[in-house]
């Protein structure tokens, strides 16, 4: 469905240069001598090629007969000691003394975190309530998601022809779980849901390559990570569980109570259940964004959107919860592959009176519309780390922090009636 997911770096080869020798003095002043051109030309026409061995044997200098000791000196004594001007510089007991913790960003503002600090913590969970496995109906079609067997094997059949098995491909519930070390569930803040795109697996892919925890930590807002594994490594944006009514809100609570284990703090999991969420689609991700927005339950927990050249389709689901939600923030950043599906859904926004921005640079505010098309040359498989920005991800999380009037990030807090803007 999404070609461009499937695509690859070509490696550079790495050159390889023959070394020569250059004579001791050129023949005239300002040119080489003869000898040195045809070197010169020798060592360019071996770029790029593996080195020849006869000319490497011919470069080497020979011993000259030089004796052992002359070869290989003993070691003196200034050698191997420094003089009194040389030694390092001497250091007394309160030198290595603990150093106060310097300031960290903990919550939307800098603030000296509280308590004992801790690393960073980046792991896997398995979860009943994420995508998959799956056993319900697709909703494109009302038949059952699981359309193809194999005596007791089943497996899915996607829209291009491909059959994908369901012990391979859609039996994986873990979730990609990042808590920064500046994470304080004492003040407010925001769980990040991450949905990746075709072709992808949490380790490599979300969190290897596309660096979300570390975007997430570099952002210095007071987040944690969630990202539930799609389907495995395949060209399939079905959204499984989050297709079902209800079914955002189960993962999400599940997870407050996964979150408040993990953080060593079960008490917190009220804190987690009803802490506002941002949600960021990677290509093939956006089906899952729009059945989670559209059925999940939850949408008035959703303080922001954030598709990543994900518009693929689903383009009303967006826009309701676009015009129902006018105290949170949507944001679509695209190249030519969705350029067609964003113009139109900026065309339905227009139309139902609501304002589109195509600035990223502008301040991101309650209610903010921002579409932005990206430069040629961003390519489709780099683009969670390389979009308007480097690192678009960590960008909106620091615009949210800063915005001004602050976008609510307290649960609970209910938005204007329909069609009223709060900016």
């Amino acid at each position: 469905m999404i070609a461009a997911d499937q695509e690859l770096a070509m490696p550079r080869r790495p050159r390889r240069f023959a070394w020569t020798n250059w004579p001791a003095r050129p023949a005239a002043p300002g040119w080489l001598s003869a000898a040195a051109a045809a070197t010169i030309c020798l060592s360019l026409t071996q770029c790029g090629q593996a080195p020849n061995p006869e000319a490497l044997a011919a470069n080497a200098v020979p011993a000259q007969q030089l004796t052992f000791d002359e070869r290989f000196p003993a070691a003196e004594f200034s050698d191997r000691f420094p003089s009194s001007r040389e030694s390092f510089q001497l250091h007394t007991p309160s030198d290595f003394a603990p150093k106060p913790s310097p300031f960290q960003v903990a919550s939307l503002e800098p603030q000296r975190p509280a308590g004992r600090q801790r690393e960073d913590l980046t792991t896997l969970v398995s979860m009943t309530s994420s995508a998959f496995p799956y056993f319900g109906n697709n909703p494109a079609s009302d038949a059952p998601f699981l359309n193809v067997s194999s005596g007791e094997r089943r497996g899915h059949r996607s829209f291009s022809g491909r059959v994908y098995w369901q012990d391979q491909t859609y039996n994986d519930s873990r979730v990609l779980v990042h808590v920064p070390e500046q994470f304080d569930v004492r003040k407010p803040g925001v769980i990040v849901v991450f949905f990746h795109g075709n072709g992808a697996t949490l380790e490599r892919d979300v969190r290897d390559r596309q660096m979300v925890p570390q975007q997430i930590t570099g952002s210095g807002v007071n987040a944690v990570l969630l990202a539930p594994q799609m389907a495995v490594d395949a060209a399939d944006s079905s959204a499984g569980k989050f297709w079902q009514p209800g079914g955002f809100k189960r993962f999400m609570g599940e997870a407050a109570t996964s979150l408040a284990r993990l953080t060593g703090d079960p008490a917190s999991a009220k804190t987690f259940a009803n802490m506002p969420i941002v949600i960021v689609g990677y290509s093939g991700g956006f089906l899952p964004t729009a059945w989670s927005l559209e059925v999940g339950g939850i949408s008035e927990r959703v303080r922001g959107v954030v598709l990543l050249d994900a518009v693929y389709g689903q383009l009303d689901k967006f826009a309701n919860w676009i015009e129902r939600n006018r105290s949170g923030f949507f944001i679509s950043s695209y190249t030519r592959y969705t350029a067609r599906h964003d113009q139109e859904l900026m065309a339905m926004l227009r139309n139902r009176s609501i304002e589109v921005s195509e600035d990223m640079d502008r301040p991101l505010r309650p209610g903010s519309v921002v579409f932005v098309e990206t430069e040629e040359g961003i390519t489709h498989r780099d683009y969670v780390t390389q979009a308007w920005t480097r690192h678009p991800v960590r960008d909106v999380l620091t615009k949210m922090a800063a915005a001004q009037p602050p976008i609510r990030i307290a649960a609970g807090v209910q938005a204007p009636p329909n069609g009223t803007s709060s900016r």
